[in-house]
C-alpha cells in the first residue's frame, strides 16, 4: 500500500492516513462516509457493494469502523448486505434509517446487539411497525414524512456520538449531501467495469449546488484507490 498524496511514501500503514482529527462540529457528529464505486461509477454488483471491494478497502472498511462511534445505514442497505452487531474491537451501535420500517426484528442486528440497534425513522412511520422497532431497539423520531438528516443527526448527538460513519446506501447519502452534512468522504475506486445501469453512491435531487470536496490523500493498493476527501466549507 503506497501513498501518493500529499506526499509520496512507499509503503504506509493505513493508519496513518485515517486516524486523524474529526471535531464535531456543533449540535451534531462528524459525517464521515465510506464508500466504493467501480472506474466506470457504479456502486454495486449485483446489488451489493461488498461485489467490487479488495483487502485493501476492506482493511479500510473495518479501520474506519474502528474509529467511529456510530454506523449510519439505510434499511435496503442493510437488507442487501445482511448486516449484523459490531463487537471488534469493541461494541459499536448501528443507526438504521428507515421510513417504512420494513426491517427483520428478528435478525442478529436486533436480536444480539450488544449495542443496542437505534432506528431513526419518522412521524409517517407505521405506528405497529414503530412499537415492534421500540421493543428490540432504541427508536428516534427524526421528521414528520421522511427522517430529515439533522434532526437524525442531533439525536445521535444526544447520545454521545461524536463521529458518524455512513455507510449509505446511496439515497441516504445523497440527503446527508443535499443537506450539507457531510464532513468526509473516503472513496475507493475499485479498478473495474461494470457496466449496466447500477446505481451511483449518491442519489437524489439537485436542489442544492454542487458540494465542493479538497482531496487530502490519496492511496494505491493492487490497482485500487483509495481517495480521502474533506468538505470545503
Amino acid at each position: 500500500m503506497q501513498r501518493l498524496l500529499p506526499d509520496p511514501i512507499p509503503a504506509i500503514d493505513p493508519g496513518e492516513v485515517y486516524r486523524t482529527d474529526r471535531p464535531a462540529p456543533q449540535g451534531r457528529p462528524w459525517v464521515v462516509a465510506n464508500m466504493i464505486a467501480s472506474a466506470d461509477g457504479t456502486a454495486t454488483v449485483d446489488g451489493r457493494s461488498g461485489g467490487l471491494g479488495g483487502p485493501a478497502d476492506r482493511l479500510v472498511f473495518g479501520l474506519l469502523r474502528s474509529l467511529a462511534d456510530v454506523i449510519v445505514v439505510g434499511a435496503s442497505t442493510v437488507r442487501a448486505e445482511r448486516y449484523r452487531p459490531i463487537v471488534e474491537p469493541r461494541p459499536t451501535p448501528i443507526a438504521v434509517v428507515s421510513r417504512s420500517l420494513d426491517l427483520d426484528w428478528a435478525s442478529p442486528l436486533f436480536a444480539e446487539a450488544t449495542a443496542p440497534t437505534i432506528v431513526l425513522t419518522c412521524e409517517a412511520a407505521d405506528p405497529e411497525q414503530r412499537r415492534r422497532a421500540e421493543a428490540v431497539a432504541d427508536v428516534v423520531v427524526a421528521g414528520g414524512e421522511s427522517v430529515e438528516p439533522a434532526l437524525a443527526l442531533a439525536a445521535l448527538a444526544e447520545r454521545g456520538h461524536a463521529v458518524a460513519l455512513c455507510e449509505g446506501g446511496p439515497t441516504l447519502l445523497g440527503a446527508v449531501i443535499a443537506a450539507d452534512l457531510l464532513d468526509e468522504l473516503c472513496l475507493t475506486v475499485a479498478p473495474t467495469l461494470v457496466l449496466g445501469d447500477g446505481p451511483r453512491i449518491a442519489l437524489g435531487a439537485t436542489s442544492t449546488a454542487p458540494a465542493t470536496l479538497t482531496l487530502a490523500s490519496v492511496v494505491e493498493d493492487e490497482g485500487f484507490l483509495l481517495l480521502r476527501y474533506l468538505a470545503a466549507r
